[in-house]
């Protein structure tokens, strides 16, 4: 089917727009790759040091200059259960990798952090700059140029954003995404979720609620709700950098071992001695950009992606912005229902058809590019695909099934649940916003309420347990942006603003501030843009402003007269106490060099031009394209 002419549309303008930035990423990829073994451009001395401690065989291959050498980058520990699983996986994959006459080191660890561990609490004023933190270790265990393809293991929210940044600005090595699958299903997230209010009300005991949730978080693996790390694996599925249909595979079992062997060995077939080079580089470009976004929309994925999507593109050379996600979630139909935005988990979208059914909907609607680089080639048809165990213990990839095998769960493109991706850009007096309405109920997607400002969830919590908050009101939580306090997650607000909205007040959040990727059904407009820190007009609000959030029309409004709005003052407050303590101090640096939201909430640039020019590789030539662009990639490589 024809491309949508949305899709096109918007694609064209990230292309025309990103045109500088991205030639001058792929100058620098072209500048960095070597012709032959990566760590052929190291002296003896500095190889010596590289493989003094590894198994003499494998050291002997690396003395060869000809056997290609893979890096493994992971997120282990074993305290997060998502990460836990890939404690062994380092073993599995050099294993593979010898069965392919090549050899596995471990590059480096990252740091991975857990937000359902430190929601409300003060380390999630981390959690946000920990994506930018995990690129910069990406690229320290990616610095010694010991590797000519690399493995990133990583599942949750900051981490596969962080490693694919890192990834990027190695953009010349290949790269493989590695999960490690979701834990068993647990009770259900309609039961949790229940539990959760009933304690925010007081009428559920601590030892209850520690009780459900240690039911819903009971094993290894990711959670099972369709939140920012799951999101994460769909769009990896999306942009083709998973071995198909791997995502959601439970750890612990004979097929997510043979995933990761078929990944470890598919690193070494996409290495330049491997003969089918691919480089990361070259498969995350702007058509693979706009995949994602469409696969997030039509899988009512994260909100956190409006920025971590916004940041890896601009580490590939891409500009992007919320205009573009919100005319495509106009286009884009909304295909599954998974908790928040409906009450079955991952595992049960697995069951039903999984990212593979997903990515052949998409595609046979014309709302995907098909002609993008994988990590299987060109072409990401052949993506559609679904993870078997085969006789000899290897995994067999088949075509996913024509139908869902449960349209509760999982529907095609012509029988959608919505005709839109539910996630909506809002703007006008207060800035620019972000909404995800997938899971709130129509009769609030327009709230007009007074506001109550607060300066903290602190302020919200303490004032809603005192009983001064049941009545119609939008609160606006203040000073929650990347530089006042590193934009931390606001979710552990949403029990109370689920009660009281079931109570039949009206009420809605404006913020600076982050929710949660499982931010469910009161409406919420944030990533208030700019911030306040910045000059953003969040902080002209006033106890009692009538304000207006319209997700049907896309206003963010304060009903105020412009005479009294211009006479304000901007507000302010105290933040001495988020800048200290829990580690915050260290990460001074990334508060004062952040990037507005809208723009990634990023510490680093765009990529700039060099000023030397690349030339081509011996025996190469260019009969369409210029040196180091697209065409001249896909000529060459092709040839």
């Amino acid at each position: 089917m024809a491309l949508h002419p949305v899709v096109e549309q918007v694609t064209n303008r990230i292309i025309k727009r990103s045109r500088p930035s991205r030639a001058a990423y792929l100058a620098h990829l072209e500048a960095a790759r070597i012709q032959g073994v990566q760590r052929g451009a190291l002296s003896c001395t500095n190889l010596a040091h590289g493989f003094a401690a590894f198994p003499e065989n494998d050291k002997l291959k690396l003395k060869e200059y000809k056997k290609p050498s893979v890096a493994i980058v992971s997120s282990y520990n074993d305290m997060l259960s998502a990460h836990q699983p890939f404690e062994y996986f380092p073993k599995v994959i050099k294993e593979a990798v010898r069965e392919v006459d090549a050899v596995a080191q471990f590059a480096g660890g990252v740091p991975a952090m857990c937000d359902g561990v430190t929601q409300g609490q003060p380390g999630m004023e981390l959690s946000l700059f920990s994506r930018d933190t995990i690129a910069m270790a990406t690229a320290v265990a990616m610095s010694h140029n010991m590797f000519d393809a690399a493995l990133y293991l990583g599942i949750c929210d900051k981490i596969v954003p962080g490693l694919l940044i890192g990834a990027l600005h190695f953009g010349h090595i290949p790269g493989i995404f590695v999960p490690g699958g979701p834990m068993t299903t647990g009770i259900s997230n309609k039961e949790k979720a229940a539990i959760r209010q009933r304690y925010a009300k007081g009428e559920a005991t601590r030892e209850e609620l520690l009780a459900g949730e240690s039911a819903s978080y009971h094993g290894a693996g990711t959670c099972t709700f369709y939140g920012t790390a799951n999101s994460n694996q769909m769009l990896m599925e999306m942009m083709g950098l998973h071995m198909p249909g791997s995502a959601f595979i439970t750890p612990g079992t004979p097929l997510r071992d043979a995933l990761t062997k078929a990944a470890s060995q598919q690193a070494v077939k996409i290495s330049q001695q491997g003969g089918d080079y691919m480089p990361i580089g070259r498969i995350v470009d702007e058509k693979s950009i706009v995949n994602a976004i469409v696969a997030l929309h039509a899988t009512g994925g994260s909100t956190n992606h409006t920025l971590h999507l916004v940041a890896i593109a601009r580490a590939a050379g891409i500009v992007i912005d919320w205009n573009d996600f919100d005319e495509l979630s106009k286009v884009v139909p909304s295909l599954t229902r998974i908790y928040p935005n409906g009450e079955a988990d991952v595992n049960h979208f697995q069951a039903a058809g999984g990212p593979g059914f997903i990515i052949r909907e998409l595609l046979d609607a014309g709302l995907a590019h098909e002609d993008v680089n994988t990590i299987l080639g060109h072409g990401l048809r052949a993506h559609c695909k679904e993870p078997f165990l085969g006789e000899d213990g290897k995994v067999v990839f088949r075509d996913v099934a024509e139908k869902s095998g449960d349209e509760a769960v999982l529907r095609p493109a012509g029988k959608p649940f919505a005709n839109n991706g539910g996630m909506v850009l809002v703007q006008g007096n207060l800035g620019r916003a972000v909404m995800k309405i997938s899971a709130v109920k129509s009769e609030y997607h327009v709230i007009e309420a007074p506001a109550i400002t607060f300066d903290s969830q602190e302020d919200f919590m303490g004032r809603y347990k005192a009983g001064e908050l049941n009545r119609d009101f939008v609160a606006v939580i203040r000073f929650q942006g990347p530089r006042a306090n590193g934009m931390p997650e606001l979710h552990a607000l949403t029990p109370a603003l689920s009660n009281l909205q079931d109570a039949g007040f009206k009420v809605a959040m404006v913020t600076d501030g982050r929710m949660s990727g499982a931010s469910g059904k009161v409406p919420a407009a944030i990533h208030v843009s700019p911030e306040i820190l910045a000059g953003g007009p969040l902080g002209l609000v006033r106890d009692g402003d009538l304000i207006r959030v319209n997700a049907t029309t896309g206003e963010l409004d304060a009903l105020v007269p412009d005479e009294v709005w211009a006479s304000r003052r901007m507000a302010s407050a105290d933040l001495s106490k988020s800048h200290i303590g829990m580690g915050r101090e260290l990460f001074a640096m990334f508060r004062t060099h952040s990037s507005p939201a809208e723009e990634g909430a990023a510490t680093f640039p765009l990529p700039s031009p060099i000023e030397t020019t690349v030339p081509l590789h011996e025996g190469e030539h260019v009969e369409e394209g210029q040196p180091g662009s697209d065409e001249d990639f896909l000529f060459r490589t092709q040839k």
